[in-house]
């Protein structure tokens, strides 16, 4: 009986282009034609995020956010309609916290509402297409602070956790966190990051006492309200 064969199917390779590069004159004919992509398939190129405008520094339960677009060196005005992760690294590594697409000429907006207190290092990443290799970029630190209330002391004297008060002496008073601990404070647009030096303040209500140092760095009053990531 004659059984009429099934037409074969396509089958694409899927193997990466070699990058070929040419050192000064000009490519032969041959070199020519292995620089030339062969039909049906596309040398992918790097792909670049541009930053407009981030606010990594926030009180918890607010968002952080931050814009700007996403750029092809093959398409002039960027990349439409691909998706970008926020990553924050903890102890495993780099982990997707939000992630937006981009609209028209490639301009996105991403936001992060955090939950907790604290510091912890950002970037932007994409994947890649067909078209267009992966890129990252580094943000910098995400620091979501709590409202605290503060003052200030000076003087000289020893302090609880060790050493001498001076008026350059950068650094806190806790009555709670351990000696050493690490605090972002951040006031009125200026941040500091010090560490727990002394015990106090002894006045109801007040969470700490900064150091004449950290007072003038920060550029802080008497009392008042202080955003602190611990």
């Amino acid at each position: 009986m004659y059984v009429p064969a099934t037409p074969a199917r396509a089958v694409l390779d899927p193997a990466p282009l070699a990058r070929i590069a040419i050192v000064g004159g000009t490519p032969s004919p041959g070199e020519a034609s292995l620089l030339a992509p062969s039909p049906g398939t596309v040398a992918a190129t790097r792909a670049s995020i541009a930053i407009r405008r981030s606010d990594l520094n926030v009180l918890a339960d607010h968002p952080a956010a931050i814009s700007g677009a996403l750029l092809g060196d093959r398409r002039s005005v960027g990349l439409p309609g691909e998706v970008l992760a926020l990553q924050a690294l903890g102890a495993r590594g780099w982990r997707a916290i939000a992630s937006t697409r981009t609209g028209r000429a490639g301009r996105f907006r991403v936001r992060y509402v955090p939950a907790r207190t604290g510091s912890r290092l950002l970037r932007l990443r994409f994947a890649g297409d067909v078209y267009d290799r992966g890129a990252s970029r580094l943000l910098g630190r995400l620091n979501v602070y709590r409202l605290a209330q503060a003052s200030w002391y000076g003087g000289g004297g020893s302090l609880a956790c060790g050493g001498e008060l001076t008026s350059t002496t950068m650094g806190v008073a806790s009555k709670t966190l351990p000696c050493g601990t690490a605090v972002t404070l951040r006031y009125r647009g200026r941040t500091v990051g010090v560490r727990v030096i002394d015990r106090g303040p002894y006045v109801a209500g007040r969470e700490f006492d900064l150091t004449e140092a950290t007072k003038r760095a920060l550029g802080f009053g008497d009392t008042g309200q202080v955003w602190s990531t611990r």
